[in-house]
């Protein structure tokens, strides 16, 4: 079933719960937010019924400047030769315009529903800035859920290897203080050097993510309740996920399951999707019965289909086709779906998920899919194991 949404007045609008913000003290800030019906962060899994969430902001989004560590993250399947073709700057006014438009379609869709909808802050990201090893420039705050992982009632900004996103999450830390004077624990990742020696050269010429420090970004995880699964990759590495382990051995009964060798380049979102308890998706091109988690193959599983494409306005997209399988579940039921995915959308609605097909036009010049857009920090589920 395709289901369509009118705005809800029961949902907040952050525009009213920012009025005079800059005026308030902390404390009287905490209150404001607390009696506006914002408390703790708190989300165990990808697909419990959702009730707040942060969502991307596209304007400032820009190429920084070439170095090694946007060449890993961003083009890691680019020659050097092809590489030095990228344009670097600003992306186009229209992609910035045009998503912005998606979003605000998003953010009204989902107020729609009844969920509390949040949204990063723009930031120049033309400024400069560096340590004394490096210089560059920013990237974007497009994709909320790339560096900030939410376990339970814990806030995880996370250390990402590319040093363009060095200072990305100043653009939610306003809502990770809120959070944590309601209740959340905060916490980072080692802030990483990013020095040159991070970064090897593999045979092919081309970079590959090195074992000086942890890195990784929390678009490397799934989370399914106690159990977490953690892809090895361009952006994470085993140093990071030994940090993640270590880190939640404090906190609870976590088991991370490491995924190797399965999408190298970056993120496990358009590779694995936790639909509900017992069903996943999973992308045919990267999974199969060699490399499938153990645990999984009890669930029942969703193998995607082909992806429907359309040209994109840069000759060098940011993700693959398969960023259209990137979806937000919003409960165990109900899916918000690239529009332009009707094969995709008819597997979800086979298996008993009603479907709200939106679009994101820059899905792939800009690198992300609904479930990278969108920061889940409420859901009503319940911190259990799925796999015992």
């Amino acid at each position: 079933m395709l289901i369509t949404t009118t705005p809800s007045s029961s949902a907040v609008a952050e525009g009213d719960l920012m009025e005079g913000a800059q005026d308030m003290t902390t404390e009287e800030f905490a209150i404001r937010s607390s009696s506006a019906g914002i408390g703790a962060a708190y989300s165990c899994d990808e697909f419990s019924p959702l009730r707040e969430v942060i969502v991307g902001n596209p304007y400032g989004a820009r190429i920084p400047r070439q170095d090694v560590s946007a060449w890993l993250n961003l083009y890691g399947d680019l020659s050097r030769s092809e590489m030095e073709r990228v344009l670097t700057g600003e992306f186009p006014a229209r992609v910035i315009e045009e998503t912005a438009e998606d979003l605000e379609v998003l953010v009204s869709t989902l107020r729609g529903l009844g969920v509390v909808v949040h949204q990063a802050l723009a930031s120049d990201q033309a400024q400069e800035f560096g340590t004394p090893q490096w210089r560059t420039d920013g990237f974007y705050n497009y994709c909320p859920r790339d560096l900030t992982l939410i376990i339970g009632d814990m806030i995880i900004e996370t250390a990402s290897p590319m040093r363009a996103r060095y200072f990305e999450l100043f653009s939610m830390r306003h809502l990770f203080q809120r959070f944590m004077l309601n209740g959340s624990t905060w916490i980072a990742a080692p802030r990483p050097q990013l020095a040159d020696e991070l970064f090897l050269i593999d045979e092919q010429d081309r970079p590959v993510l090195g074992e000086q420090e942890p890195v990784f970004e929390a678009a490397n995880v799934l989370r399914c309740g106690k159990d977490l699964f953690y892809q090895v990759s361009a952006s994470g590495n085993e140093l990071g996920r030994i940090w993640l382990e270590r880190t939640l051995q404090a906190y609870g009964d976590f088991t991370i399951h490491p995924l190797r060798k399965i999408y190298e380049y970056t993120h496990i979102d358009s590779t694995i999707a936790f639909l509900r308890p017992g069903l996943v998706l999973l992308n045919p091109e990267r999974i199969n019965d060699t490399n499938l988690p153990d645990v999984l193959r009890k669930w029942d599983a969703i193998w995607c289909p082909s992806m429907n494409t359309e040209p994109t306005a840069s000759p060098y997209p940011l993700s693959s086709r398969w960023i259209g399988m990137n979806l937000l579940m919003v409960s165990p039921e109900l899916a918000v779906v690239d529009a332009a995915q009707h094969e995709l959308i008819r597997a979800l609605e086979r298996n008993g998920i009603d479907t709200i097909p939106l679009t994101l036009r820059h899905a792939r010049t800009l690198g992300g899919g609904f479930h990278c857009v969108t920061l889940d920090v409420l859901r009503d589920g319940t911190m259990e194991s799925y796999f015992d």
